[in-house]
């Protein structure tokens, strides 16, 4: 037992060098204790994971969400009309709250949950005729044949 006691004193010494080490200015202005703290929370900021390639990913995936779902939407369709995006034209895009799990889009012989799902309702124009996209909850935008209204409207 002796010896893990002294074992642990040369670990608690080790970290109160390293404090001391890393920065001086923390070490005058509080105690031996938040000195041990220091360390603990040092290692996090030079931690290898921070300058890794993990920044890079996490900009460019918020700008995808904020333009996504209309982005997909134009996709879709354009695939299935086999135009290219540019001909395809937004005719609206808002925020909504669809009734149930059907995310406005019932199909028949479907059961749904029972609760108000936040989404989005995009309609998007080519050849004359009108395209209902809708998204909500984890789903992403998906085309409508048979739209039902969100709640409001």
């Amino acid at each position: 037992m002796g010896s893990m006691r002294y074992a642990a004193a040369g670990v608690v010494a080790g970290l109160l060098v390293l404090a001391g080490c890393g920065s001086e200015s923390e070490s005058p202005s509080g105690t031996g204790q938040e000195s041990t703290v220091s360390p603990s929370t040092q290692p996090p900021t030079p931690d290898p994971s921070t300058p890794s390639s993990t920044p890079s990913p996490s900009p460019s995936t918020p700008s995808q969400p904020t333009q996504g779902p209309i982005a997909q939407a134009k996709a879709d369709l354009a695939g299935r009309l086999g135009v290219q995006p540019g001909q395809i034209t937004l005719v609206s895009s808002e925020e909504v709250t669809w009734p149930d799990g059907s995310i406005g889009c019932p199909q028949p012989g479907m059961r749904y949950t029972q609760a108000l799902v936040d989404g989005t309702r995009i309609i998007l124009a080519a050849g004359g005729k009108q395209y209902h996209y809708h998204a909500g909850g984890r789903r992403g935008p998906f085309l409508c044949t048979n739209p039902q209204p969100p709640i409001g409207n």
